[in-house]
């Protein structure tokens, strides 16, 4: 008998990244995840809360990060021992093309008369191609399943009692994509769009409660190295007001993919009370993913009076700039707030170009407003690849950092730069009109983005190319801001001159390593080339993670112990002891 109604299964961007020789370069320095972006989508969560309400049992099972942690992690011996009654894959962003068709191939190998479905951003852009290949039954779309997942869990139920699905049933369920017994392929309205997120639940406890019930701690973590940096994420919002160009979740994207034309907010009460459950948990920061003012300035500040006496590390994204007053509301509210903020480049033009009408006065002025309130850290993150941006604009861009430094240089700025990698995201405005933007964009198919993972290198596996670079000038001017901006933090002190000088080390081999790779495509046959890459392999290893910058640098201090440890014990010990009882009861 099946364990679990719903086991969720978490791909890395391709399945056998262990046996390939990839230079992935510096397209996850600036994110939690590893190159094969191991951190699974929040969506899971709610998810499985929601199913779990009303009465499912959820799993979730993070292969990528599994395979991650350990080289002798077998994902295919694991998932052919998995017994669940609906498979569910995540194709959220599209780095993930290529492993997760994979792992449904796997899990069609092993349990051919099970159904998979698939949800996420790109699922959705791409729903009517995905759905014709054969290890895909079902396609949500949308950026809010919930309720969709659940009607399909209950057809899927019933149709395993009565031998038969009801395809009636099917044809009813709001934002569905699927095929009948005959191979037809049906695509329901895109109907279920929630004004509001308040019926959703970043159900923590659940969580742990799941863990204790399956004794499985790895298979949930949200990314590899969760367990030293337990960060958690904050559901503040579904959508966007705000239209920046390359972003696959701007508002014209939102209503193009998810058809959403105006943002679902949580209630900042609601908001509140998530951050603290999550501090119940975890002592690492709890992320806001969303700038909080979005629905407009009384909210904010019903959210930070909310959330007041809050004793962890908050982290919010800020989308445009910060006045004094603001400020001094943050700290009053978050006493230990971070900021994070993405101008994306000095370059007022080029700033102009992604839809960012603000100057740089107004960066500089919300910076120091930030600090002069007591901010624990301001992250500034500038990227590279974008509209109007040339080799020497990038460069420039360094300049204005070491200026930033010498004005606010006292360690709590912390300046970052890396490239729009890997992919631009099909659905946003560039890849929508990429003439318009200046942009040659190379995938127009999901085949074609599940083909180009297989890259031997992060520049071979880009998406585009622009008017002002094409892949060779976007690589070579990274490796060159990398190096110069990991000079200026070791000048200012922002990192230790050893962790400097590795990184350097790291970007000098990286290039090596790129001139290297560009020769044998050009000498080699391709089983040459493949052999000639597994001898590079332990070299291209050393290289992959951290290239540009020390991924740590994104990580902030939170004390001595990453958990709470008496709460989740006694968490624990509830849930084992509910378990004991219900089991006697049966």
């Amino acid at each position: 008998m099946p364990t679990s109604d719903v086991i969720f299964l978490h791909a890395p961007t391709v399945y056998d990244f262990r046996q390939r020789a990839t230079l992935w370069g510096p397209t996850s320095d600036l994110v939690p995840s590893e190159p094969v972006f191991d951190m699974y989508p929040v969506g899971f969560s709610t998810l499985c809360a929601y199913l779990e309400a009303d009465g499912f049992r959820t799993r979730i099972v993070n292969l990528a990060a599994r395979m991650v942690r350990s080289r002798r992690f077998d994902a295919e011996k694991l998932i052919s021992r998995l017994q669940g009654r609906v498979f569910g894959i995540d194709l959220h962003w599209m780095p993930h093309a290529h492993g997760s068709l994979e792992i449904a191939t796997l899990v069609k190998k092993h349990h051919p008369e099970i159904p998979i479905f698939f949800g996420g951003y790109s699922s959705s852009y791409f729903h009517e191609e995905l759905i014709r290949y054969p290890q895909v039954d079902y396609v949500l779309r949308g950026d809010s399943t919930e309720e969709p997942l659940r009607l399909l869990i209950e057809c899927l139920t019933a149709a395993e009692k009565n031998h038969e699905i009801n395809e009636d049933n099917l044809k009813n369920i709001p934002n569905l994509t699927w095929k009948d017994r005959a191979g037809e392929i049906h695509i329901n309205p895109q109907t279920y769009i929630p004004e509001d997120l308040d019926h959703l639940e970043m159900n923590y406890r659940q969580m742990v409660r799941s863990v204790v019930r399956d004794l499985d701690f790895l298979n949930y973590v949200p990314f590899s190295h969760w367990i030293d940096y337990p960060a958690m994420a904050v559901l503040t919002v579904r959508g966007c007001k705000y239209n920046c160009a390359y972003c696959g979740g701007s508002a014209s994207s939102s209503r193009l993919i998810t058809g959403r034309k105006a943002p679902a907010f949580r209630s900042p009460e609601k908001l509140a009370q998530d951050m603290r459950d999550m501090y119940k948990i975890s002592r690492g920061p709890g992320f806001l993913l969303g700038d909080i003012r979005q629905p407009g300035m009384d909210y904010a500040r019903s959210f930070l009076k909310a959330v007041k006496g809050y004793p962890g590390q908050g982290m919010l994204e800020i989308f445009e700039p910060v006045d004094h007053a603001f400020a001094e509301e943050l700290a009053e509210g978050l006493p230990e707030f971070v900021i994070e903020f993405s101008p994306e480049s000095h370059d007022e033009k080029v700033r102009r170009a992604l839809n960012m009408r603000y100057t740089n006065d107004e960066i500089e002025e919300t910076i120091a407003a930030c600090l002069d309130v007591g901010c624990r850290r301001f992250d500034l993150f500038f990227m590279i690849g974008l509209p109007e941006q040339t080799p020497q604009s990038v460069l420039d861009s360094i300049d204005y950092f070491e200026r930033l430094l010498e004005r606010f240089g006292d360690g709590r700025l912390m300046p970052f730069i890396g490239p729009l990698a890997p992919f631009v995201d099909p659905g946003c405005p560039i890849y929508e009109q990429p003439e318009k933007y200046g942009y040659h964009i190379l995938c127009q198919t999901l085949e074609e983005h599940r083909q180009i993972l297989l890259g031997p290198t992060w520049k071979h596996i880009l998406n585009y190319e622009t008017r002002w670079m094409n892949r060779d000038e976007l690589a070579d001017v990274t490796y060159e801001a990398g190096r110069r901006l990991n000079a200026l933090k070791a000048r200012f002190g922002l990192i230790n001159p050893t962790v400097a000088l590795e990184t350097d080390r790291r970007i000098k081999r990286a290039v090596s390593l790129m001139a290297t790779i560009d020769q044998l495509i050009k000498d080699c046959t391709p089983a040459e080339l493949e052999r000639e890459l597994m001898a590079l392999k332990p070299k291209i290893d050393r290289t992959n993670v951290s290239t540009v910058c020390e991924k740590t640098e994104l990580d902030l201090p939170f004390g001595i112990t990453s958990f709470n440890l008496p709460q989740l014990l006694k968490m624990g010990t509830a849930d084992i002891c509910n378990n004991i009882f219900n089991r006697m009861k049966r």
